[in-house]
């Protein structure tokens, strides 16, 4: 943003719209194996799921500007997007109660899960939503202890994507377990591009990232794994006795050469621009990948 952007442009920015396809990501694909197994997706609790996923991943994105802000680890030397507290654009109070509003609207949400999950998805969702803010804030947070990308794999994927497929089947599979781990190892990915950018920053505030604790090479093998392991799965889904058809699979091979330009970018001597780069395009990754495997399996 430059000058002086609306009101509107400010709360749209905040949101970071470059990190929602990975909310939306693991619905995707938990519909998409629904669909493939032939039963028809009820279409309330779908939309539901795109809801909450959508609103909980705001509020961790309004929490993660309040805490990073009052805790120090957003300055004038961090590079990368701006952040609405940090410069000034809203007021610490006025993104807190933002945090807040946007946790009980996902809460709302969540509530009408309930006639098709029962009880155990209220505790799912109160975990999601108390996980989205104390990933920086309270008294240990997650973030700032190294515990970030596990919660992160969790959230969206495991929970996510066995959530969606559970409140259309009543039941939880090898296969949308397999699917969920690749969409949380995609997903942890931006994490770690984010915390790669921000080492420097991050280490001077006391933030002990995964990046900050084990060091920049051990953040580009993460990086990398996760794409081998998760362009690995749909061949584990033909193990598992789901055929897919190979023609099905060429857009994997079209991921694979984007994972690989991914990884090479994701570079110590790497300038600030092009890290930031990466992070965009990981969260599109997130989604190109389960729009792809969706595809697959529909298919096939």
């Amino acid at each position: 943003m430059t000058g002086n952007p609306s009101l509107i442009r400010i709360w749209l920015s905040a949101t970071r719209p470059r990190t929602l396809p990975v909310s939306f990501a693991p619905v995707i694909a938990g519909a998409a194996l629904v669909h493939s197994t032939g039963r028809g997706i009820r279409v309330i609790p779908l939309v539901l799921c795109f809801g909450f996923a959508v609103l909980a991943q705001i509020a961790a994105n309004f929490a993660n500007d309040y805490f990073d802000y009052v805790k120090g680890a957003d300055t004038g030397a961090r590079v990368g997007p701006r952040r609405a507290v940090s410069a000034g654009l809203v007021s610490p109070a006025t993104m807190l109660k933002a945090t807040w509003l946007t946790c009980l609207a996902a809460f709302a949400v969540g509530l009408g899960l309930l006639p098709y999950g029962g009880v155990p998805l209220l505790a799912v969702g109160i975990a999601s939503l108390v996980s989205a803010v104390l990933y920086t804030g309270g008294p240990y947070p997650l973030g700032y202890h190294g515990w970030g990308d596990v919660f992160v794999f969790i959230f969206f994927g495991p929970v996510a994507v066995c959530a969606t497929v559970y409140v259309q089947t009543a039941r939880v599979g090898v296969a949308a377990i397999a699917i969920s781990a690749a969409i949380g190892l995609l997903a942890a990915n931006i994490l770690v591009a984010n915390n790669y950018r921000d080492l420097d920053t991050d280490r001077a505030a006391g933030k002990h990232t995964t990046v900050v604790r084990f060091g920049r090479g051990f953040a580009q093998g993460q990086f990398a794994a996760a794409h081998v392991v998760a362009l690995l799965v749909p061949l584990v889904l033909t193990r598992f006795g789901m055929p897919l058809k190979p023609l099905a699979l060429l857009p994997f091979a079209l991921l694979a050469a984007w994972a690989w330009s991914l990884c090479r970018r994701l570079r110590p001597s790497a300038p600030p621009a092009q890290l930031i780069g990466v992070l965009a395009q990981s969260g599109l990754y997130v989604a190109a990948y389960a729009a792809a495997l969706s595809a697959c399996l529909i298919i096939s």
